[in-house]
């Protein structure tokens, strides 16, 4: 009919999420970051495919997987997940009720810590791949923040799956810079960056 206005059409569009790690985000389990479903595999080093592997944080030492937000060992940790994801890293997590804001929404200081260990683990993941090797053989390589810098772009809703994934975009002696983004169906909600520095070896001692 001549004068009528029609809404323009909107579309929202999924963030694309690997198939292992899409079946995990479905998962309910009680790992915070969930395991893959499929024991024992992950993305190679060249983000290719599914290979017999493991999650960055699975392949450091007993007395350095206590960290809260991807420690495997500390139970009442986030236990993140991250794994190679072509160029860069991925990790799916999902909030729980009690990782609320105002309602409905996620805690913003639940992203950050998220980003936090994300960014970190995939900066030492990085210089593995740099110096030709598996994470977690050979010389250990640990990263620690320097710096953490958070864009809350929109609320981030609770009860989806968060998308995270993140780059190194610089490198420079014993300093990585990385970037990262927290993803849901309503579009990327937080951006990060995250300045880590490779640790001194003296505090990767079981006595430190």
């Amino acid at each position: 009919m001549p004068g009528t206005i029609v809404p323009p059409t909107t579309t929202t569009t999924k963030p694309s999420i690997p198939p292992l790690l899409e079946a995990n985000a479905a998962s309910t389990g009680p790992i915070q970051g969930g395991p893959l479903p499929v024991a024992g595999r992950c993305y190679n080093g060249r983000g290719q495919g599914i290979v017999n592997g493991k999650a960055f944080q699975d392949c450091f030492p007993d007395h350095l997987s206590y960290c809260y937000g991807c420690g495997r060992l500390n139970e009442h940790g986030l236990q993140i997940k991250s794994y190679w994801d072509g160029d860069g890293s991925i990790c799916v997590f999902n909030p729980r009720p009690y990782h609320i804001a105002v309602p409905g929404y996620v805690y913003g200081g639940l992203l950050a810590c998220v980003i936090d260990c994300h960014c970190a683990c995939t900066a030492a993941a990085m210089q593995y791949r740099a110096e030709g090797r598996p994470v977690g053989e050979g010389p250990l390589v640990v990263f620690l923040t320097a710096s953490l810098h958070v864009d809350y772009l929109r609320p981030t809703p609770l009860g989806v799956p968060l998308v995270v994934r993140a780059s190194v975009t610089e490198r420079k002696g014993r300093k990585a810079v990385v970037e990262a983004t927290v993803t849901t169906d309503e579009g990327v909600c937080v951006r990060g960056e995250v300045v880590a520095v490779q640790a001194p070896r003296h505090l990767l001692s079981r006595q430190a």
